[in-house]
């Protein structure tokens, strides 16, 4: 199943510029294609579209020490709040928030690496408002934090 994300802007790395009239394919856990939004309709009809306020982008990796929170589960929750779907494997050496984080298919990495959009890639986006709180974190093409 494909759904596609556009929103106001899109940005392929956190430094890149904003870019407009761009949305994001993503087919099961990949990015299947970043295409105009002017031609979703004629190459992908009947797709399901989503459409945010704000910037999409690539989902955070996060390289600190996870958000406390009463649970290992809230604290992999804490990080979609923070638009955040890769963590660094010294941060989640304890069993029981690995086995979380490894539930909701949080990337663990050995070392922090810059978050990229890329055809064929890993479906991790985050869309931020204007003040850069997060909207929304998918996490390999899964929906898992929308802010209501």
């Amino acid at each position: 199943m494909r759904t596609v994300h556009a929103a106001d802007l899109l940005r392929l790395t956190p430094d890149d510029p904003p870019r407009t009239g761009l949305a994001v394919v993503v087919a099961g856990d990949r990015v299947e294609a970043i295409v105009p939004t002017a031609e979703l309709s004629g190459a992908y009809p009947g797709v399901r579209v989503r459409r945010w306020a704000g910037t999409l982008g690539p989902a955070l990796v996060h390289d600190g020490p996870l958000p406390p929170a009463p649970t290992p589960r809230e604290r992999v929750h804490a990080l979609f709040r923070l638009g955040v779907a890769a963590v660094l494997d010294e941060h989640v050496t304890d069993p029981a928030l690995r086995s979380a984080a490894a539930r909701n298919e949080v990337a663990v990495l050995p070392a922090a690496r810059p978050p990229a959009l890329v055809t064929g890639g890993r479906a991790d986006l985050a869309v931020f408002d204007a003040d850069g709180s997060c909207l929304a974190t998918v996490v390999a093409g899964r929906l898992v934090h929308r802010r209501a």
